[in-house]
This record gives structure tokens, C-alpha cells and sequence, in this order.
């Protein structure tokens, strides 16, 4: 009964978590371009491509709530239960502001200098590279968690060594890109609106880092 029972728990919240991961990777890859949009000055494409944003994040809104609701009781987890709602906050998270960035970039028309916007696209690819890896993450802990194999642990902690390691280099393209417009963009208004825009746009980043960590201390010996 015991072992139907932990296959049960493999079935759901890690199955769905992994779905989960999916549909924040896929918002990954509409976020970059939706950037390239905007940039262009294809509004009406840019537009559109954050409204399917917006309800990709419903989506995964609704998937998260599921796998809350259906988490098994007692001793059947095989971490803790704490942790693993830590990652999927932080999972989720990454759906919350790769959203806000768009609709932030929405408050201004697309009016950037050429060498800002494409070190603000450099950016955003920067940010792709992390979240993009979390569904990888993710499945790779499924794995582990079902097999217990040793081989699947190391391939766990070097994703998260690989998202850590995208986090710091879009952290320096962050410094990199707010020195740039405190130098180039004189106008208080448009200087404001971009360097606002690129701290959430790190915050995407830094929450796949969190991610990472907590799931670096799930498979922690």
C-alpha cells in the first residue's frame, strides 16, 4: 500500500511541478520576444505576445494551486514539504515578473537608443538561459527523487550550478546596462522607466537562482 501510495505522490506534485516548469520556460522564450517586438516597434505583435504572457501566467497560476490542493499527507514526501512549496514560490515567481517586465515596458512607447536597446535585448537573453534550465532542474530532481540514483543528484547540482552562474553574469550585464543610461539617457523620465524595467528584469533572474537553491537543499545529503 505504501509504495502505491509514494508512486502516487511521484505521479502528482512532481509531474505537475515539471508541467509546471514547462509553461514558466515557454514564458521565457515569449518574453524574449516580446523584447524583440518592442524594440522593433511592432507594437500591436508586442501587444499580443503579452497578453499570451498574461494568460500563460493564469495558467500556471491555476497549476500551482492544484499541486497545493493535492500534496499527500503525512510521512509520504520525500523531502520536505516546506521546500518544495519554497521552490514552486520561487518557480512561479519567475511567471509573476517576466509579466511585469512586459506590462512595464508597455508604459512607454518603444523610443530607445539603439546601443541601450540592444544591450537591454543582451539582457533579456541573459535571463532566457536560467529560466529556460529550471524545467530541466526540475526533471532531473523527479528523477532523483523516484530512483535515488547518485548520477541523477550530480546532474541536480550542476544545473543548479549552471543557473547560479547565468544569475551572476546577468547581474553584471544589469550594473553594466544602468551605468550605460546614468551616462547616455538624459531625459529623467525615459532614464527612470528603463532602469526600473531592468531591475525587474533581474529580479526574473534572481528568482531562478532561488529556485535552484531550494532545490539544491532538497537533494542536500
Amino acid at each position: 500500500m505504501r509504495g502505491s501510495l509514494v508512486q502516487l505522490f511521484y505521479k502528482t506534485p512532481f509531474e505537475n511541478l515539471l508541467k509546471h516548469a514547462e509553461k514558466v520556460k515557454l514564458c521565457a522564450q515569449m518574453l524574449l520576444e516580446a523584447a524583440e517586438y518592442y524594440i522593433n516597434g511592432e507594437v500591436e505583435k508586442f501587444d499580443e505576445m503579452t497578453e499570451k504572457v498574461a494568460l500563460l501566467e493564469s495558467s500556471a497560476d491555476q497549476l500551482k494551486r492544484n499541486i497545493r490542493n493535492h500534496l499527500p499527507r503525512g510521512l509520504l514526501m520525500p523531502v520536505e514539504k516546506f521546500q518544495f512549496l519554497e521552490y514552486l514560490r520561487e518557480q512561479d515567481k519567475v511567471l509573476d515578473k517576466v509579466e511585469e517586465a512586459l506590462y512595464w515596458l508597455s508604459y512607454r512607447p518603444p523610443d530607445l537608443p539603439k546601443e541601450i536597446a540592444e544591450d537591454l535585448l543582451d539582457l533579456v537573453k541573459g535571463v532566457v538561459a536560467p529560466i529556460e534550465k529550471l524545467a530541466q532542474l526540475t526533471e532531473e530532481a523527479w528523477n532523483y527523487f523516484r530512483n535515488g540514483r547518485e548520477r541523477d543528484r550530480i546532474l541536480v547540482k550542476k544545473s543548479v550550478r549552471d543557473i547560479s552562474q547565468w544569475e551572476n553574469e546577468a547581474d553584471l550585464l544589469e550594473r553594466e546596462l544602468i551605468k550605460r543610461i546614468f551616462q547616455e539617457v538624459p531625459e529623467p523620465l525615459k532614464a527612470f522607466h528603463l532602469i526600473k524595467l531592468i531591475g525587474i528584469i533581474g529580479q526574473i533572474a534572481d528568482h531562478a537562482q532561488n529556485a535552484g537553491d531550494r532545490m539544491r537543499a532538497m537533494v542536500a545529503k
